[in-house]
């Protein structure tokens, strides 16, 4: 036994003939009557309390804690008292050195999360608890990669619990439980008529940013944050060194996603659209923090700027330029009176990446360089994203297989 019971409505006493012998204590039929008790890992006396007639649950609990500790599988129930919540909160603050990812971490957590597990000591989480949450991210309309991210945060959120003692296995993973589905979209690429479309109905001091996405595949911060010593007209080269985000809703220059500097090719069409809209718009300085609010100041010369010479505001762009010339060029219907225009995830900026990867393959470039082009660490996420878009790859299969064949065949028939 890794402890022992207290029964605290007796006490014992030595009586008139020397013997032990049991007499009731000032608790006598009052409050709870066994208290099971025993030393922890830690040194520590823990106990539990039991009410009259429970002395022999009180002894099952206890032999559960003993081969709890002898199998290397004990919990401390107050750490098992600890919430979610409370445990999230000082996890997320450990994960990596980037703020504006724990920003978002915690911004998810707070939002989706905590709402309906955060007050759950985590001691008591069982796999139905979890699958009960997955569905009400659905229900809630929280779905494909994003709701993946914000449970694959809160799963992460437990393993760390598990590995620090506040519970025994992970429920996520429980063979039960499923993380929210993601649908497997095929990229479909823009024809080169539906982007000069759009480009032709945006305000005239950003079209050429549809050029620039169109023809370097640049992501839309990165976009944004194009200083001009990142242009080398002399060797057509553009240098992506930065990029123009949010930390905390407020801007921040920034390495490009992933921390991946790289140099893409500049084509000459390009680099004429880009002089030509230097020599309307001028570029202008502009100083903000690096990487996160507060941080150190640092000042670039933009080449897309917003009509007052500040910055350009991601929102402000998406909803007062890119929809209107998305409606323009029939992508999306042209909204009613006083209505706001129909989103379009698939038709965001990000569809000028696309295209820029399908004129690339096309045209017979191989993986390794669109990845990186674009910025992709794994060239994997490169082929698994635009495997579909290379070109006659399966009339290369058959030509491959059966020269192979007709090849063996010849033999044979000498």
């Amino acid at each position: 036994m890794a402890g022992h019971i207290q029964d605290r409505w007796f006490t014992t006493e030595v009586g008139p003939d020397g013997k032990p012998r049991k007499v009731k204590s000032e608790r006598h039929g009052s409050g709870l009557r066994y208290r099971a008790r025993y030393i922890g890992p830690d040194g520590r006396e823990k106990s539990k309390s039991f009410q009259d007639r429970q002395k022999r649950l009180a002894e099952q609990w206890l032999a559960h804690i003993e081969t709890d500790m002898a199998r290397g599988q004990y919990i401390d129930p107050r750490a098992a008292r600890t919430t979610f919540q409370q445990y999230a909160e000082g996890w997320v603050s450990t994960q990596g050195a980037d703020p504006n990812t724990q920003a978002s971490m915690e911004s998810q957590l707070w939002l989706h999360a905590f709402p309906y597990l955060g007050t759950r000591p985590l001691g008591s989480f069982q796999p139905a608890h979890i699958r009960d949450w997955v569905q009400q991210l659905q229900a809630n309309g929280v779905r494909g990669s994003y709701a993946r991210t914000i449970y694959s945060n809160v799963r992460a959120a437990l393993s760390a619990a598990v590995d620090d003692g506040h519970l025994p296995r992970n429920p996520c993973a429980a063979r039960s439980v499923r993380p929210p589905t993601v649908d497997a979209k095929r990229v479909m690429p823009w024809t080169p008529e539906r982007l000069f479309a759009v480009r032709a109905g945006m305000p005239d001091r950003y079209q050429a940013m549809v050029d620039l996405g169109g023809g370097c595949g640049l992501r839309q911060g990165e976009m944004l944050g194009v200083a001009v010593d990142a242009i080398d007209f002399r060797s057509d080269t553009l240098h992506v060194v930065q990029q123009l985000k949010l930390s905390r809703s407020k801007p921040v220059f920034a390495p490009p996603k992933g921390g991946k500097l790289r140099d893409v090719p500049l084509p000459g069409p390009v680099a004429d659209a880009l002089r030509a809209h230097m020599k309307r718009f001028p570029p202008v300085e502009s100083t903000l923090p690096w990487k996160v609010a507060g941080g150190p100041p640092v000042t670039k010369r933009l080449i897309f700027t917003a009509p007052r010479g500040s910055h350009v505001w991601r929102t402000s762009l998406n909803e007062e330029a890119w929809k209107p010339a998305l409606a323009s060029a029939g992508v999306i219907p042209v909204p009613a009176a006083g209505t706001s225009h129909a989103e379009s995830r698939e038709n965001g900026m990000h569809a000028m990446r696309h295209f820029y990867a399908s004129v690339l393959l096309d045209a017979g470039e191989n993986i390794k360089a669109l990845a990186e082009y674009l910025g992709h660490s794994d060239p994997g996420l490169t082929l698994r994203v635009y495997a579909h878009l290379m070109p006659s790859s399966q009339e290369r299969t058959r030509n491959a297989v059966s020269a192979v064949f007709q090849a063996v065949i010849a033999d044979n028939h000498r």
